[in-house]
């Protein structure tokens, strides 16, 4: 814990937590917007008048928002501090989704591009407050806690709007609804949120660029950004935009089936990441948990591209996949502890930044490798799937590899002296 939070005894540790929570429940509800395209797609193809996968790369837009915006969500946390940026960052979502809810396709690329940019200063904001406020040793745990607000919105935007969608709500209403929440949670954290007595930092631009030298020199962050980076991918390409229509037409399962399949890998989040961040505080380790993980993810993997239906229980292979690839959520934990602290929001940013850049990019082209091997006939085949998506395979055997050359920042690896000066504070 910081000293100052230290010194100001429990009314600041209660105030922490308000402030965690809150911009928890704002990851929450930025995933809800992330993942629910997934579960409309026929209603967004046929309002824009566009194909499935024009559609599914206006949906992956988000990331071309969210993947910028990481390295000035760090920056700008590190300076301002969370009351000075969270609750425009908010409002920014609503009204992207406010656009997104118009039907015009130029003003709803705009829509979708703010939600990702007002979106990813959440998480950025959500893992400052923890780290900032709460003891080192419960680093991995509250920053997988913090995902697992993200996952269970992740996981709420299909199996929740799925049914909704199904049962007549129409896709705009939905959306105009969402954008009015966010407008909502950026005027309540605008409220709650507690001045900082610290001032903000001064030095200027030439400061900022010496914030992110520091981090993209570090090797160790790039490693971190590109194990999170593989291992998110299955999640936020595979299952998020491509998995309801994956079963749909690779393994013939009707609309509501395919979208409560396919929200197990989010819901699997919602345990693998706290969980995983507490084995990896108890341990006091992370490349084993990291590297473990990672392994029961390629199984999974294999087994959801290549396996057959109906040998394992409904949702299970979803559940247990979507628990092992928390442990993406790992690698913002290694990249804080292996950066100064005064950069630490610049650090989220960072990997933030490295891990969706692979979303961002990648999503169009998985989009393309399928219209290419299909041949432009609709529904696509399960060959077609599992050729398309066996690159998925790589990246998370790839994950495992880097993940033995990264250097270990867990307690157990760190002088002694390091570790009691944390006991103390």
């Amino acid at each position: 814990m910081n000293r100052r939070a230290a010194s100001d005894g429990t009314s600041t540790s209660k105030t922490a937590v308000v402030a965690w929570v809150l911009v928890s429940v704002c990851y929450f509800y930025q995933y809800v917007l992330r993942s629910a395209p997934s579960v409309m797609m026929p209603q967004l193809s046929d309002a824009f008048g566009r194909s499935a996968l024009e559609v599914a790369s206006m949906a992956g837009l988000f990331y071309y928002g969210y993947s910028p915006f990481s390295l000035v969500a760090g920056a700008m946390m590190d300076r301002l501090g969370p009351r000075r940026v969270l609750p425009a960052a908010a409002a920014a979502v609503g009204i992207g989704a406010l656009l997104f809810a118009t039907s015009n396709g130029p003003v709803a690329s705009v829509g979708r591009l703010l939600q990702g940019a007002g979106g990813v200063f959440a998480l950025v904001g959500a893992i400052s407050i923890a780290t900032k406020n709460f003891p080192a040793s419960r680093a991995a745990t509250l920053i997988g806690a913090t995902q697992m607000f993200g996952m269970a919105g992740g996981s709420a935007g299909q199996f929740v709007v799925g049914p909704l969608i199904a049962g007549g709500l129409a896709w705009n209403a939905f959306w105009v609804g969402t954008g009015i929440v966010g407008l909502a949670l950026g005027v309540l954290l605008l409220l709650l949120l507690k001045k900082e007595e610290r001032a903000p930092q001064s030095g200027g631009l030439a400061e900022v660029m010496a914030s992110f030298a520091i981090v993209f020199r570090n090797p160790q962050s790039i490693l971190c950004g590109l194990i999170a980076g593989l291992l998110f991918i299955p999640t936020t390409i595979f299952d998020m935009i491509w998995g309801v229509r994956f079963l749909q037409e690779a393994h013939g399962f009707d609309y509501g089936s395919a979208v409560m399949r396919s929200a197990a890998v989010p819901f699997g989040w919602i345990f693998g990441c706290p969980l995983l961040g507490l084995l990896s505080d108890r341990l006091k380790r992370r490349k084993p948990v990291i590297a473990g993980a990672a392994l029961v993810l390629l199984v999974c993997l294999i087994w959801i591209l290549y396996g057959r239906p109906g040998v394992f229980p409904p949702y299970l292979v979803g559940l247990v996949a979507g628990f092992a690839s928390g442990a993406a959520m790992l690698p913002y934990t290694v990249i804080k502890e292996a950066n100064p602290p005064q950069v630490g929001g610049t650090a989220t940013g960072v990997i933030n930044f490295l891990n969706f850049t692979f979303s961002a990019l990648l999503g169009p082209v998985f989009g393309w490798i399928l219209q290419g091997l299909s041949g432009g006939v609709h529904p696509f085949g399960i060959d077609v799937y599992r050729t398309g998506f066996r690159p998925l395979l790589f990246g998370v055997a790839f994950a495992i590899l880097l993940t033995l050359v990264l250097k270990e920042t867990g307690a157990a690896a760190r002088p002694p002296a390091s570790r009691l000066i944390e006991v103390q504070t």
